[in-house]
């Protein structure tokens, strides 16, 4: 069973992006059904090209989540090119989800591995609520949890599966996300990631919880706040940066 489509974004440079809520699994066995986020964006040169797709799910590990991605994407392949989202949401309802995984722990140690901490930094936001309203979607669609701090530098601080991060950054610089100095539309250009790691090297004890905003005001206010999320040593490695 599915909701109804949310349209997100329209326009004629970066195609559509729509969201389909559905209830999904069991294959017609019995098997349990789980409720799943999915995201299409449709390129311009659509159906003559599949969509990209993001799952996202509060009862499915990130794992899983990108396990049905895969299948998604397979199947869009496999597809003449002609619209298909229907078919894809079709072809879905049908599959098992639940058992195709590995093990917990197995699934947990993947994750673990997948974890990576990212500091990205933005040239302006000029609309922002419009600006910060998507990157908190893109967050949860995406599954990943993060800082946006606002001041003299503006950064983003992501935590997360890596793919899922690349995705984040891929979304900043196709959607047109804020406004020009003459109040047009206009994608994030001169995005920078100034840093990556794995979870386990760039921070100490413990993940970021949510995706929220934060101003600062001075340099000791940012470099409390990154000692707050134990990212110091991260910090230290995207000064030069700052300081250009």
């Amino acid at each position: 069973m599915c909701g109804p489509v949310q349209q997100l974004t329209e326009n004629t440079q970066d195609g559509l992006v729509v969201q389909i809520n559905c209830t999904v699994g069991g294959g017609g066995g019995g098997g349990r059904q789980l409720d799943v986020s999915l995201l299409f964006r449709l390129h311009p040169g659509y159906p003559s090209c599949p969509p990209d797709i993001s799952v996202s799910s509060t009862r499915l590990s990130r794992s899983q989540c990108h396990n049905i991605k895969q299948k998604l994407l397979d199947q869009a392949a496999s597809l003449p090119p002609e619209p298909m989202v229907h078919q894809l949401v079709e072809w879905l309802q049908c599959v098992e989800v639940t058992h195709e995984c590995r093990g917990e722990e197995e699934v947990k140690e993947t994750e673990k591995e997948e974890e990576w901490t990212a500091v990205l930094s933005l040239d302006h936001i000029r609309s922002q609520n419009r600006y910060i309203g998507l990157l908190e979607r893109w967050s949860q669609q995406l599954q990943l949890t993060g800082r946006l701090l606002l001041g003299r530098s503006i950064l983003i601080i992501l935590q997360g599966a890596r793919n899922e991060i690349k995705e984040f950054c891929r979304l900043l610089k196709t959607v047109k996300v804020d406004v020009d100095s003459c109040g047009k539309k206009c994608k994030e250009r001169m995005m920078k990631v100034l840093t990556e790691a794995p979870l386990s090297s760039s921070s100490g004890p413990g993940t970021l919880q949510g995706f929220v905003v934060v101003n600062y005001q001075s340099s000791s206010e940012l470099t409390a706040a990154f000692q707050e999320m134990n990212l110091t040593e991260l910090y230290q490695q995207i000064l030069p940066s700052l300081s250009e």
